[in-house]
């Protein structure tokens, strides 16, 4: 399942997709996407996106806490 994790800064997204690299290896490298928001003006606002493929339901909440930390969300995509 495909999990996206959202991110109000780059550098936040960053770091997170290369935590979860050397967490669970056996996965694709996460890809970070600058996702803009339908009509807005302004890039600034546009949220950071961590696409991770293939997590198992069991990490979830390791996921979570990290994402937390850095004050995300993570969606179910």
């Amino acid at each position: 399942m495909r999990q996206l994790l959202v991110f109000a800064e780059r550098d936040d997204a960053e770091e997170v997709a290369e935590t979860l690299a050397e967490w669970f290896p056996r996965l694709s490298v996460p890809s970070v996407v600058k996702e803009t928001l339908a009509g807005e003006d302004d890039a600034e606002d546009a949220q950071w996106l961590v696409v991770v493929e293939g997590l198992d339901e069991e990490h979830l909440p390791q996921v979570d806490a990290l994402v937390e930390e850095r004050e995300g969300w993570r969606e179910s995509g």
